[in-house]
């Protein structure tokens, strides 16, 4: 009778475990930043994703926000709720292609669609 109910718990924590994971799945994406500017307090990045053009905002000085110089980075978008601001939130990476895993965690930005 213990080892079923063990067996029953250990299942259990398994199948949340995995349900998890997939529920907090990320989309990394490669963007291009074509300008940075700073306008009455809030950091505004313009970005091109899969031709599109986006903008990705924050306060500043708050932590991990920042205009970021032109070029090619990674986007993480992070699962809905996720994050500091009440909107679809953002990891910027370093572009790092010999070690995509491990690059620098540049700022946190709310996506905005324009």
């Amino acid at each position: 009778m213990k080892k079923t109910v063990i067996s029953a718990v250990a299942l259990a924590a398994l199948f949340w475990i995995i349900a998890t994971g997939q529920a907090f799945a990320q989309e990394r994406t490669t963007v291009r930043v074509t300008g940075s500017e700073v306008i009455t307090g809030v950091v505004v990045v313009d970005i091109v994703k899969e031709g599109k053009s986006l903008k990705l905002q924050c306060n500043q000085g708050v932590h991990n926000c920042k205009p970021l110089k032109s070029g090619g980075y990674v986007m993480l978008e992070l699962p809905k709720n996720y994050g500091m601001y009440d909107c679809k939130n953002v990891e910027i990476y370093r572009e790092d292609k010999d070690n995509p895993e491990g690059a620098e965690l540049l700022g946190n930005y709310c996506l905005v669609e324009t």
